[in-house]
């Protein structure tokens, strides 16, 4: 009786797909992940969140949101999954009933937010493909949409930018030639700073775009109009004048701190005085607006003077004298610029911040007046204004008290002057 030998058994042996039916099983992948959000949401009353964000945390301890949070993300956002180029998958799937895009009206688009808010608290996970592919795509695909749909993914994308959902870089999508072209960057960008300003002050928003990395809202304009008087007379006319006035400020801060690191940069090459002047009237001229203000011009020299200094050589007990050799040194830039009184008192009231805020010359602020006083700098009637009534708050007292024999001095000589007359 013969037997037959058995068959060698593969028990406990994993046996590897081949890759092209894992790639073709991958295909319909996110489409069976749609299909089971949807079956999820199928029974939400419209215009319940609540049950929105109940049946959402349920479906996420079944699906897989890690693996699949940009399609659920399209799904909650636009209704749908995305092909590349923003179509939609046509496939015969219904579009999802609570699309955030599909919000009646911007009271619902807020409830919206919250919900996304909600579930992203929930699973800390969500909020990483948010931030990093879901709305930058998004916002890169807004021409395949209505008007009304890329208004309300503007207004949700402010307001997820107000509540930390997401950050500003976000917003670089919008900088492609493809949307600047036609304003709807432009138009967009409008929209998500309304939004964010219902939530947040401009204070705010500044901070935001820094952290972000957007350096320049001018990127967002088309090319023949990227001034800064375009931006803000743009912000103007859209009714947020705190736009324009904060991104003012901004430029005038800019241009100040450029003319700070040029002047440096001459007074550490010992260029002539005679240059250095030429330098700030010439930029007066390029940035009227930057330098308009007397306190803001006589604090860009006197900055730029002392940052040329190199202290790292001196000892404690010669800085002070380094201090005033190098004012008398650079006098002679500061001079054209204080013909009125008001610039006077400026200079005084710029030295006296200075040492306020370098203790190490502080005690030299006396003698630093009287070299000024010297080189027709300053005057004794604004001295004797400053010390009467001009004096800034810090560190007054310290500062009156020191200057006080000066004053007297000066005081004195205008007294022998009106006697002699």
């Amino acid at each position: 009786m013969s037997t037959t030998a058995p068959k060698p058994s593969l028990q406990g042996v994993r046996i590897r797909a081949r890759k092209g039916a894992v790639k073709a099983q991958a295909k319909h992948e996110p489409a069976q992940f749609r299909d089971q959000v949807l079956k999820h949401l199928d029974t939400v009353p419209p215009g319940d969140y609540d049950a929105l964000f109940t049946r959402l945390v349920s479906a996420g301890s079944s699906l897989e949101f890690l693996k699949y949070a940009d399609e659920l993300y399209e799904i909650l956002i636009i209704g749908g999954l995305l092909q590349p180029g923003g179509a939609f998958v046509d496939d015969g799937a219904p579009i999802c009933s609570f699309a955030l895009v599909q919000a009646p009206n911007e009271a619902e688009v807020k409830k919206y937010v919250d919900v996304l808010n909600r579930l992203i608290r929930r699973y800390k996970y969500l909020q990483k493909p948010l931030e990093e592919s879901s709305i930058p795509t998004l916002l890169q695909y807004v021409q395949k949409w209505t008007p009304e749909q890329r208004d309300r993914l503007a207004y949700a994308t402010g307001l997820m930018m107000a509540t930390g959902l997401t950050g500003a870089g976000v917003l670089q999508s919008l900088t492609k030639e493809h949307l600047i072209k036609d304003d709807v960057s432009l138009n967009l960008l409008t929209r998500i700073i309304r939004a964010y300003l219902s939530e947040q002050n401009v204070d705010h928003l500044a901070t935001t775009l820094r952290k972000g990395g957007i350096k320049d809202l001018t990127l967002f304009f088309p090319p023949n109009k990227r001034t800064a008087t375009h931006l803000q007379d743009h912000f103007k006319e859209n009714g947020m004048p705190q736009v324009a006035e904060w991104w003012a400020k901004r430029q005038t801060v800019g241009a100040r701190q450029e003319l700070i690191s040029k002047l440096k940069e001459m007074y550490e090459n010992d260029e002539a005085p005679e240059a250095i002047i030429e330098t700030v009237k010439a930029w007066q001229t390029e940035h009227p607006g930057a330098l308009a203000d007397t306190d803001a011009l006589i604090s860009s020299i006197w900055q730029a003077m002392m940052a040329s200094v190199d202290w790292s050589g001196a000892r404690p007990d010669q800085i002070e004298a380094l201090a005033l050799r190098e004012v008398k040194k650079f006098a002679p830039v500061l001079e054209p610029f204080c013909t009125t009184a008001k610039t006077q008192v400026a200079l005084v009231n710029v030295v006296q911040l200075y040492c306020y805020e370098d203790r190490r010359i502080m005690k030299a602020f006396p003698q630093i007046l009287k070299v000024l006083y010297n080189t027709d700098c300053i005057s004794d009637q604004a001295i004797i204004y400053w010390y009467q009534k001009g004096a800034k708050p810090q560190g007054k007292q310290h500062f009156l008290a020191a200057t006080e024999p000066l004053v007297k001095y000066l005081e004195a000589q205008e007294s022998d002057d009106d006697d002699e007359e």
